[in-house]
């Protein structure tokens, strides 16, 4: 096997996960199978086969269906705090074996071993806040114009959540929805990315295990692999209300048109084309961690990941000279080895891909500052580590506007007051992450005003990576619109009820209409 898996504990990762060599990739809970063609899936730390798995067929589809939605009738009765008592318990088990998932969604999708293990604390974290919620599904109360009625609001479940996730957060975006969804009294059916389908076999094996104890159905928690014709079986069904897809703007068009057509609901988390604007009143130490981290964390590959730098003239030099210098220290490497910042990029397309908006910011009148290119040689055997690179260059070129899911940084010149800034932030069609970095209460308040970011998420004096699971998390424009994890995000997963109830003996109609027989 690999080096990796020799030096850094994935063989003992994989047996603790109960994952294989051989998987299928299909289940209803502890009942797995698969008759599809094979999904191979190679780790970018240094390009070797992990493990296969099997895609899901139209019949196996309808099987997972069929569970599900008997599933659905056991668990929509269970009183919410109980289904918050098993999410409690998976909580737990990810608590117990957090080290070895963490380290497999490092090798499987590429990102820092610190990471890995961040985005298993993000799973325990929205299962804790999944709990509470079990006890919090509030509806509302409203006075009625009809005397002896009462009037009020409640939220019921929806039935089954499909979730189409990305590669680049592998296990954390399904919890967003899952620990959500299943507390609301609904069932989920998973398809993973086709890039990263071992950590989705990971995680339906240590769901299953705690449903199974508990007695429970299999379909609650129903795994599908395979590629976007998979995803279509979800997206066209009548059966599933719901399917919430993380990925691509041109990706989430396909789904919300396909799911519209039918009158579902689609929950979309799309593409970001993400700024930090840098004032002259910035902090130049907080400044460069924020942009470095949201430039490079994951090799560029977050949603949230830093694009664009806005620095205003006066600024310009000591921030580019400051980002610069940043970049000199940066260590590219077996994203496991817990001394490198940067890891590989999730496939050879990727690169491409990479490598493509380099060479068009050049030709657009770009200027590289930090050259990029890929790395060859001992430790870079899989072809997908790249340098991050930063160029000089303006909001209007054609690549800037576009979202490349690399580590390449644009720096922008602004000049004026912060309104200036506001309008190259807001003039990308996306609108996901944004972010202020200013000792200036006034240029904090108008960013945050109606009138500033026009982003989902906007911060101040912190990058545009990294939420809490405590917010909303999603964006506006080409983002999406959708909304997961914090806050009131588990109205989307239910649908609502309004119920007036009239104790009287008279039956008065609203709007004071007679109707006398």
């Amino acid at each position: 096997m690999a080096t990796a898996i020799a030096d850094f504990g994935i063989k003992e990762a994989l047996e603790q996960l109960g994952v294989s060599q051989t998987n299928h990739g299909t289940s209803t809970g502890s009942q797995s199978f698969g008759t599809g063609g094979e999904i191979a899936s190679y780790s970018p730390v240094d390009g070797e086969l992990i493990a296969k798995v099997t895609t899901t067929t139209k019949e196996e589809y309808e099987k997972v269906i069929d569970a599900a939605s008997s599933a659905f009738k056991t668990w929509r009765v269970m009183p919410a705090p109980q289904r918050g008592e098993i999410v409690r318990q998976l909580a737990d088990e990810l608590r117990r074996l957090k080290e070895p998932l963490g380290k497999l969604v490092s090798y499987e999708m590429g990102k820092s071993y610190q990471e890995g293990l961040g985005e298993v604390q993000e799973m325990i974290d929205i299962c804790d806040f999944a709990v509470g919620l079990s006890r919090q599904l509030h509806g509302l109360t409203m006075h009625s114009e009809r005397p002896g009625h009462r009037m009020y609001e409640q939220y019921h479940p929806l039935g089954i959540v499909g979730i189409i996730s990305a590669f680049n957060f592998p296990v954390a975006v399904w919890s967003w929805n899952t620990a959500l969804a299943w507390v609301c009294g609904d069932v989920c059916v998973w398809k993973p990315s086709e890039k990263t389908p071992l950590t989705g076999v990971a995680c339906q094996k240590i769901t299953a295990e705690v449903f199974r104890k508990n007695n429970l159905p299999e379909g609650i928690s129903c795994l599908i692999n395979g590629d976007y014709k998979v995803g279509e079986m979800m997206t066209k069904d009548k059966r599933v209300p719901l399917v919430s897809a993380t990925g691509s703007t041109r990706m989430g068009k396909i789904v919300a048109a396909t799911v519209g057509e039918r009158l579902g609901k689609s929950l979309l988390e799309l593409g970001g084309n993400n700024a930090i604007i840098v004032t002259p009143d910035a902090d130049l130490k907080m400044t460069v961690i924020g942009a470095v981290f949201g430039a490079v964390g994951t090799a560029g590959q977050r949603c949230t990941s830093t694009r664009r730098l806005i620095i205003h003239e006066s600024m310009y030099d000591k921030v580019k000279n400051a980002i610069v210098d940043a970049y000199k220290q940066l260590h590219i490497g077996n994203p496991l080895d817990e001394n490198n910042h940067v890891g590989p990029l999730i496939d050879k397309d990727a690169v491409k891909a990479y490598q493509h908006a380099l060479e068009k910011v050049v030709e657009e009148g770009g200027n590289l500052v930090v050259e990029g290119g890929v790395l060859e040689g001992e430790g870079y055997e899989s072809g997908c580590y790249v340098k991050p690179a930063i160029a000089e260059a303006d909001n209007s070129y054609e690549i800037v506007q576009h979202e490349t899911f690399a580590p390449v940084l644009y720096l922008l010149k602004y000049s004026g007051d912060v309104e200036n800034a506001l309008e190259i932030q807001n003039g990308v069609n996306q609108g996901l992450s944004s972010a202020i970095m200013t000792n200036n209460l006034r240029e904090a308040e108008r960013f945050l005003s109606h009138e500033g970011s026009d982003c989902g998420i906007a911060n101040v004096n912190i990058g545009t990576s990294g939420a809490e699971i405590g917010g909303a998390f999603g964006g506006e424009k080409d983002t999406g619109g959708g909304r997961e994890s914090g806050s009131d995000a588990w109205k989307v997963y239910m649908r609502r009820q309004t119920n007036t109830i009239n104790y009287t003996t008279e039956l008065p109609l609203a709007q004071g209409i007679k109707f006398d027989l």
